[in-house]
């Protein structure tokens, strides 16, 4: 948006100084065009008196004042330090001189230049303007408290008899009418450029901020927190959005209540015609018959129940809160002690923002899976640099080792399939569902973190948590 504004302006602004140049220069040409009438006129009238008569009337002239040049007899051209390189001003002296030209054809010679007023000779004796009454130069050549350039002509009237004229443009500051950059106007450019922008950010403002509430709602909402009524208020967009979103948010709110309900409605109706049918396989005469289904049943009712178990573990209903880890492992592991499996840890002293019953049957469900596969277990927490720019906080790393068997490399991309299990897995715990790791992984994930597993280089498997501390 700034770039756009600051483009605009500068194509808005090459318009307007192609404008005002063509503008200067025509006021310009029409300016000196007058100017060097005038001129001819003066030189006429000098030119038709004698030459012992000029002095005289050059003197009644400066006593009578209103005069438009300032005039004065020299017997040879003056050297006149002309301004530096101007467009306009060039422009000016060459229309006076093409009107001096063709309106005084029998004069031999002209001179023109434009010179500060510091730098004007008006005689060959060496005057200069400061050296002259007011009276004589007051709004002829000088104008108080800025100076403006003058515009000298000399003509040789007869040989060794030159006159001199030297008199302002009619508007004196033209030179400055063809710049574009003059302060007055980059003062107005920045103004307006400072409102555009002022303008630009309160309204940027205005319509991003409810965005920002609808993606705090959004990230909210992903957790599991209890998000409140986004305002409809704002843009005619935002208002559907938000009123979008409120709706998807309680179909699916609906929808996680009743997929829990259902859950809970299959384990509770599942029960009955699975124990019916325990009862009925007592009466089979054959022995292995009735325990090949006495095994198929227990199977499905472990799955009935791994999935009830599997919906309530990951939504757990809780706020989150400060939880100190240090505390919340160490209660693990003084049972794991006391079974004399054997766990290294050392105190962090960190916490974390998180939900505490979901956060500690995460971790459960990985120390288990390590005390199962291993007798030796090594646990860490610290503190690591947020990976993001766009994270505000630094992230909390918890890492689980043990010094079991690990895991085939091409059995990792299927580690988290529910009622998945390796077969050491089965061989150490057969009472195992293979949901345990996904419990986790849904756990993490709901509080924005993530789960990640690898084998270590020395032996077993490393199972990492990297959550937000706040």
């Amino acid at each position: 948006m700034v770039l756009g504004i600051l483009v605009t302006q500068l194509v808005g602004g090459l318009i307007w100084a192609t404008q005002l140049r063509s503008k200067s220069e025509i006021e310009t040409r029409i300016a000196a065009q007058h100017l060097g009438h005038s001129a001819v006129s003066a030189i006429r009238y000098f030119k038709s008196l004698p030459a012992n008569y000029r002095p005289i009337m050059i003197q009644q002239l400066r006593e009578m004042g209103g005069t438009r040049f300032f005039v004065n007899a020299n017997n040879a051209p003056i050297l006149i330090q002309p301004i530096g390189k101007n467009a306009l001003a060039d422009l000016a002296s060459q229309t006076v001189l093409k009107t001096l030209k063709e309106e005084l054809p029998f004069l031999p010679e002209f001179r023109l230049a434009f010179a500060w007023p510091d730098d004007v000779n008006v005689s060959d004796d060496g005057l200069k303007i400061a050296d002259l009454p007011d009276n004589w130069v007051q709004h002829i050549l000088l104008i108080k408290p800025n100076p403006a350039p003058v515009l000298v002509i000399q003509t040789q009237l007869e040989p060794g008899k030159w006159l001199y004229l030297a008199a302002l443009m009619p508007n004196p500051y033209f030179l400055e009418s063809n710049g574009p950059l003059s302060p007055d106007r980059l003062v107005l450019q920045a103004l307006s450029l400072a409102a555009v922008l002022l303008l630009s950010i309160l309204v940027v403002r205005w319509t991003t901020r409810p965005l920002a509430a609808l993606s705090d709602a959004a990230e909210a909402f992903g957790k599991g927190e209890t998000v409140p009524e986004l305002p409809e208020t704002g843009s005619r967009e935002f208002v559907k959005t938000a009123r979008a979103f409120s709706a998807m948010r309680e179909r699916i709110k609906r929808y996680l209540e009743d997929r829990e309900r259902l859950f809970a409605s299959i384990s509770h109706d599942l029960r009955t015609p699975i124990t019916r049918l325990k009862l009925r396989t007592e009466l089979l005469d054959d022995d292995a018959m009735r325990a090949d289904f006495h095994e198929d049943l227990d199977e499905l009712d472990m799955m009935v129940k791994g999935a009830l178990q599997s919906v309530k573990d990951s939504d757990i209903h809780e706020n989150r809160t400060e939880v100190r880890l240090d505390a919340l492992i160490q209660r693990m592991i003084r049972d794991a002690l006391m079974a004399g499996h054997a766990v290294a840890f050392e105190e962090s002293g960190l916490t974390v923002m998180a939900k505490p019953l979901a956060l500690k049957r995460a971790i459960g469900n990985l120390f288990d899976n390590a005390l199962f596969y291993a007798e030796r277990v090594e646990i860490s927490v610290r503190q690591i640099s947020a990976q993001s720019a766009n994270e505000g906080s630094d992230n909390i790393e918890i890492q689980i080792r043990d010094h079991g068997p690990g895991v085939p490399e091409q059995a990792f991309s299927s580690l988290f399939q529910p009622y998945l299990r390796l077969a050491h897995g089965r061989e150490l715990n057969a009472n195992g569902m293979g949901l345990g790791l996904g419990i986790a992984r849904n756990i993490v994930q709901a509080h924005g973190g993530e789960l990640l597993l690898v084998n270590h280089p020395e032996g077993g498997l490393v199972a990492t948590i990297v959550l937000p501390r706040t």
